[in-house]
């Protein structure tokens, strides 16, 4: 079992930042793929950003390409998602999710039904 707990939403203005934290506990973090989704109202969940099971490789869908940066610590079991010039539609509810060495990762990184495990989500509201 692999425990997630995002922290880090909160309210921001439009063009604004925020930076949210996953901390895994349970396994060892450095054998799973970590990936962030959203939920906007009314909306599926959708795929964020995603980074392999060692720092390098990220993808990242392309309304959030050249604003958020996802980032890992294995030494430290979290993966943060870096976001700046925020906007109304960046309006969720963000989740982190992890998923053991999965194959293929490159072609299979955004099917949220890939990772076996989710945080709670953590809410992020950008007003205009």
């Amino acid at each position: 079992q692999v425990q997630l707990v995002e922290s880090g939403g909160g309210l921001v203005q439009a063009g604004g930042s925020l930076t949210l934290s996953c901390a895994a506990s349970g396994r060892t973090f450095s054998n799973y793929a970590m990936g962030w989704f959203r939920q906007g109202p009314g909306k599926e969940r959708e795929f964020v950003a995603a980074q392999y099971w060692v720092p390098g490789t990220a993808y990242y869908t392309d309304s959030v390409k050249g604003r958020f940066t996802i980032s890992r610590d294995n030494a430290r079991n979290t993966v943060d998602l870096h976001m700046k010039s925020l906007k109304p539609e960046d309006t969720a509810v963000y989740y982190c999710a992890a998923v053991y060495r999965p194959d293929y990762y490159s072609s299979t990184y955004y099917y949220t039904r890939l990772y076996d495990y989710w945080g709670q989500g953590t809410q992020v509201t950008v007003s205009s």
